[in-house]
């Protein structure tokens, strides 16, 4: 078992597939109970079924991380269940992206509600659990688009740096309640997330990108667990990283 990681209470957002998916099945295997939080009922719920009949702990939560209450509900179940969180992973994610100039208004606003409202509302509904534990570890993901801009894609990397901005002030802000912060940039990873362009023309683009260089998300869930494992003094707060051959 890797160090830092059995009994952990993990709750994880986007868990119905991609990285949230890959990150369950791991920190599960790892020892950690796992309450996994998506829209997708019947995927979570299978997922769980799954783990805890491979003899893990997990939980399925069916949340939709643009409403806070549904966030809220999602933390006050894991510690209904296992009486505290060690871990909170807001994974949650999408990126139909598009030139700014088809002006995909409403993929704009949804991008927002999920990207960076979905962190926050996650952060919302775990810090103060964590603050009274004096204890706690949150992850958030970004992206390499949190890092680069490529044209075509302004919207979503600019909801990732958000996300590497608020990363960094909590990251400041926790200090004193013993809490650390992570936030990990992936590079292409084979998950659902080109399935959300709605241009016909972007989304073959980012279809034969993915083909061509997105590697397994189990790279992401070994990120995670590379951070968790770390004692409790060492405080990893950022990963990047990209499959070697992807140049952006």
């Amino acid at each position: 078992m890797t160090p830092n990681i059995k009994d952990k209470i993990v709750v994880i957002t986007g868990a119905s597939s991609g990285l949230g998916e890959a990150t369950a099945r791991l920190l599960a295997e790892e020892g950690a109970s796992v309450v996994l939080g998506a829209r997708r009922e019947d995927r979570i719920r299978m997922l769980a079924d799954e783990l805890t009949g491979r003899g893990g702990k997990a939980l399925a939560v069916t949340t939709d991380v643009t409403e806070v209450g549904q966030v809220r509900n999602l933390v006050e179940a894991a510690v209904e269940a296992y009486g505290r969180v060690d871990v909170m992973i807001n994974n949650a994610g999408l990126m139909p992206q598009s030139p700014l100039d088809r002006l995909k208004i409403d993929e704009w606003d949804r991008m927002i509600d999920v990207n960076i409202k979905g962190v926050l509302y996650g952060i919302a509904a775990a810090l103060p659990v964590m603050q009274r534990q004096k204890s706690g570890h949150i992850i958030n993901v970004s992206s390499v688009a949190g890092h680069k801009v490529r044209a075509g894609g302004a919207v979503y990397a600019a909801t990732k740096h958000a996300v590497r901005a608020l990363s960094e002030g909590l990251r400041q802000e926790v200090k004193p309640y013993n809490i650390r912060t992570t936030v990990i940039s992936p590079g292409a990873v084979a998950t659902e997330l080109p399935n959300s362009a709605s241009e016909p023309d972007v989304a073959a683009g980012l279809h034969k990108f993915y083909e061509d260089f997105a590697i397994s998300p189990d790279s992401f869930a070994r990120a995670v667990v590379y951070a968790m494992s770390q004692p409790d003094d060492v405080d990893i707060n950022e990963i990047l990283y990209r499959p070697t051959r992807q140049e952006l």
